[in-house]
């Protein structure tokens, strides 16, 4: 199954990325960075993300993922950095 998924942040941030293999423990790339930099040493303490599929297909190519990938992150505005952690494609404000 392939899956595109919605990671929600404790400060409501979100990422949106893909999973080809399903894995319940992907939790996806974001850039470390820019999550280090949202929380103090004391919020690391305890973190917790909730990751939700938000589509699925058994016999989607990789083109067809990518291009759900890119459309869920621009519908949800996750590549606005006020709003989520994609960096790609490159918000537009």
């Amino acid at each position: 199954m392939k899956v595109i998924y919605r990671i929600t942040y404790p400060n409501g941030k979100i990422y949106i990325g893909q999973d080809i293999t399903d894995s319940i423990n992907y939790f996806g790339s974001a850039s470390s960075t820019l999550i280090a930099a949202d929380y103090t040493r004391e919020e690391r303490y305890s973190f917790t993300i909730t990751r939700n599929i938000i589509w699925e297909s058994e016999g989607a190519s990789k083109a067809e993922v990518y291009e759900m990938e890119r459309r869920a992150i621009v519908e949800f505005r996750a590549n606005d950095p006020a709003i989520g952690y994609n960096r790609w494609p490159k918000f537009r404000g």
